[in-house]
């Protein structure tokens, strides 16, 4: 079992982020948001995917002002992305952004940085501080070694948290991010070491899917195994819903979520095999696509290895030349022709 990192909690409307509670998925919608229809239908599309909390950006008065609309009409709270102006993140949390994602560095104006934190105190909303490495301007050359540019976003972290608690603000989540893996592995690390407040973790700048997956799963698979992690997002060039499944599937493989949906295990085959054993497991995951309840099944290619890595399953299958032997949790229960396979398999679906 992964043991969580101890935090405080910071609220985010109804939710609580960190001190152990269920971590947080998040998104963000990739629409303009002064088009309020498509930006409301994409946070639904987010919410039916399994997303808790959806991030729109507000660049403009505009933005704002159609923000207001969109959190009238949203089932999850918002979090309204800011930069560059004090203005913009003021009218967001006064149209009823449940969070605001600022990097106080960007904020240039005399005050506008303590503005920002009196009013989303006042509106007893969370503050996400957040440091990214692109934008710290010591680490423009590219020829700053890997532990130094760590330590100055530590530094430029801990210098905007003071600010914040001064005032006495402390809903906070903190977010360090890079487009390098080891790097913002490292960064995080860091963070949990020096602080206590709850940490959003990402990957910036991932890519297309094909090219985020990877890079997403083990940055933020490395530090959830650690307990480091309470809110994440998966960045993907794309559809956003794409980042939601990603985040889930991370969560679920390392135990950190449950699922009410069926999940399909595969051996990788070998020369042992007598059966087409991933035609036969294609067949299985279109039938599991009309099951709505968490069980779990294997499809294994002999029945050398395959009752033994297939225990673990609810039902598997472990084939044989014209035949697979069926077991439920770790027993076999029938020995059934190959052409009646899947047939086996969804009476003994049904009965679960």
């Amino acid at each position: 079992m992964i043991q969580r990192r101890k935090t405080k909690t910071a609220q985010v409307g109804p939710l609580r982020i960190g001190g152990r509670h269920p971590i947080v998925v998040q998104s963000m919608t990739k629409v303009a948001t002064t088009d309020v229809g498509r930006c409301v239908r994409q946070v639904r599309r987010l919410v039916e995917a399994g997303c808790d909390l959806v991030r729109i950006a507000v660049p403009t008065a505009a933005a704002t002002r159609a923000f207001k609309e969109i959190v009238d009409r949203a089932r999850v709270p918002l979090v309204a992305d800011v930069h560059f102006s004090a203005d913009r993140a003021i009218e967001a949390i006064e149209a009823g952004a449940a969070k605001i994602r600022l990097n106080p560095g960007n904020l240039r104006g005399r005050g506008d940085v303590e503005r920002v934190i009196d009013c989303a105190k006042a509106h007893g909303i969370a503050v996400r501080i957040g440091v990214n490495e692109a934008s710290i301007r010591d680490l423009k050359a590219k020829d700053v070694p890997p532990a130094r540019r760590v330590a100055l976003m530590i530094r430029e972290m801990r210098s905007y948290i003071r600010r914040f608690e001064r005032r006495g603000f402390t809903n906070l989540v903190l977010s360090a991010k890079s487009a390098d893996v080891t790097r913002t592995i490292e960064v995080n690390r860091a963070l949990a070491e020096a602080f206590e407040y709850p940490i959003h973790v990402g990957l910036t700048h991932a890519g297309l899917l094909v090219d985020a997956t990877v890079p997403s799963a083990v940055t933020l698979g490395a530090l959830l195994a650690e307990g480091i992690g309470d809110t994440i997002r998966v960045s993907v060039a794309g559809d956003p819903v794409q980042e939601v499944r990603l985040a889930r599937e991370i969560l679920l493989a390392l135990g950190l979520r449950t699922s009410n949906e069926p999940e399909l295990i595969v051996c990788p085959t070998c020369g042992r095999c007598e059966i087409d054993v991933v035609a036969l497991a294609r067949r299985v995951r279109r039938l599991l696509a009309d099951v709505h309840k968490p069980v779990r099944v294997a499809v294994m290619g002999c029945v050398v290895n395959g009752p033994g890595e297939a225990a673990d399953a609810d039902l598997a299958i472990c084939a044989a030349k014209g035949k697979g032997f069926l077991y439920r949790h770790g027993q076999r229960i029938a020995v059934v022709p190959e052409d009646r396979l899947l047939d086996a398999l969804a009476t003994e679906l049904a009965a679960i």
